[in-house]
């Protein structure tokens, strides 16, 4: 499964594009001439970009844990995770799950919603 891509993500894509320091191939990042990265030369081209990005120490998994952990915050279900992600097992996808104070406020306004639904009712 490919993912799709919102609006917002697009459009930076395309400014990314159009930007007169981007690679003509569309790489984000790479190698001091220019070319592709390789794995001899990644870790210390991706070290650099994160010091001047002002988060030293970041690591490449990182951004995929961003990613599965905020398209988790939005709602989506572990079997929605596990397709975006390319997880085969619920395992996997639960490690993005993580319970958060804004989620967790969101998940008991939800409960006293349905509890005044139903006082409602009566």
């Amino acid at each position: 499964m490919t993912a799709s891509t919102s609006a917002t993500a697009k459009s930076a894509s395309r400014k990314h594009s159009s930007s007169p320091i981007r690679d003509r191939r569309g790489l984000v990042f790479v190698g001091s001439k220019g070319g592709r990265l390789r794995r001899s030369n990644f870790n210390l081209i991706w070290s650099k970009a994160c010091e001047r990005a002002g988060v030293p120490g970041a690591h490449s998994h990182d951004l995929r844990h961003t990613d599965g952990t905020l398209t988790a915050t939005t709602g989506a279900t572990t079997k929605e995770l596990m397709a975006r992600l390319g997880h085969s097992s619920t395992r996997a996808a639960m490690i993005y799950q993580h319970a958060t104070r804004d989620r967790d406020k969101s998940i008991a306004d939800g409960l006293g919603r349905f509890i005044d639904e139903a006082r409602e009712t009566k």
